[in-house]
């Protein structure tokens, strides 16, 4: 197959673009459609300095090669969230991260979840008996709007891609969120304590930013997190990729008339968020959902086994 635009060999070809791409013609194409999602939908300009949450897999640090050389001042923010294990994955992407912000030049601020909470996710997960995913993403936005607030970023930048958010949006039409489907949009707006949040990646499937991660030979971490097997959303992406598969463009057609009618459909009370009483960190409540988990876990460690309290001493 031939580049549509010098007729070199191709290396990608995308059926939802009617477009094929030799490795040369790929980058210059990539970058010129993450500008464009940037200024559609008014993400951010050159004067903003943004943070970029970085995993070490191919999407995140994708987007800050990305939003580095479209000459954004954009660093790093790695959360070290304990999971290691047998093959030390945590280690491994933490590592990745700091080999990247030195490439790129630019800072990487991290932060440890078990430093910071007393506990890592693993240990959240047995504590707490909630699903792994709950207690890190809960984590997760906690430290990226503190470390924002604390080092002045004025918004925050997330590599979530579109096979991401159609499998969120399908997931989501199917149990009829509203709460989550009025939140799912490219951009969140600053509120009352809250960062700017964006996704630029978002009309990128997978396949995409892997292309452009190894056209530019990003080293990224190939292993998935050790929680992720059997996670509901990897099944509706392979629902998604089927029909995708047999007519192209059907992701990107799902998203934007969802984008179309999200303002008529979903018309809901603004929620007023107050600061919590013990972090500062805005919420619904007195005490936010970290400072709640924190409490919970410190509890939960703090409290006397059944062994211990001499309940089985015989």
């Amino acid at each position: 197959m031939k580049c549509h635009k010098c007729r070199q060999r191709a290396i990608i070809n995308m059926p939802e673009h009617r477009l094929a791409l030799c490795q040369a013609c790929y980058s210059p194409w990539f970058l010129e459609h993450t500008e464009r999602a940037i200024k559609k939908f008014k993400m951010f300009t050159h004067q903003d300095c943004i943070l970029v949450a970085v995993s070490g897999g191919k999407d995140s640090l994708a987007l800050w090669h990305a939003l580095v050389h479209l000459g954004y001042e954009a660093d790093g923010f790695y959360i070290d969230l304990g999971i290691d294990g047998d093959i030390s994955y945590s280690e491994k992407s933490k590592h990745t991260c700091v080999r990247f912000s030195e490439r790129l030049n630019r800072r990487l601020h991290t932060v440890s979840v078990a430093e910071e909470v007393g506990a890592s996710v693993p240990e959240i997960k047995n504590l707490t008996r909630r699903v792994a995913c709950s207690g890190c993403g809960l984590v997760k936005r906690y430290f990226m709007n503190r470390t924002s607030l604390e080092a002045g970023y004025d918004v925050i930048a997330t590599g979530h891609n579109l096979d991401d958010e159609v499998a969120v949006l399908f997931g989501n039409t199917l149990r009829w969120d509203q709460e989550y489907l009025v939140r799912q949009y490219p951009v969140l707006n600053e509120r009352e304590g809250l960062k700017k949040k964006v996704k630029p990646f978002i009309y990128f499937t997978e396949k995409q930013t892997t292309v452009y991660s190894l056209v530019n030979r990003i080293a990224y971490i190939r292993e998935e997190c050790p929680f992720a097997k059997g996670a509901t959303t990897l099944y509706y992406k392979d629902i998604l990729n089927q029909i995708e598969h047999h007519s192209p463009g059907s992701k990107r057609r799902f998203l934007d008339g969802f984008f179309q009618i999200r303002d008529r459909l979903l018309q809901s009370e603004e929620i007023r968020l107050t600061p919590c009483r013990q972090c500062g960190q805005p919420t619904t409540g007195d005490i936010c959902a970290y400072c709640r988990l924190v409490e919970h876990i410190h509890h939960r460690q703090t409290a006397p086994s059944i062994v211990n309290s001499g309940i089985l001493d015989v």
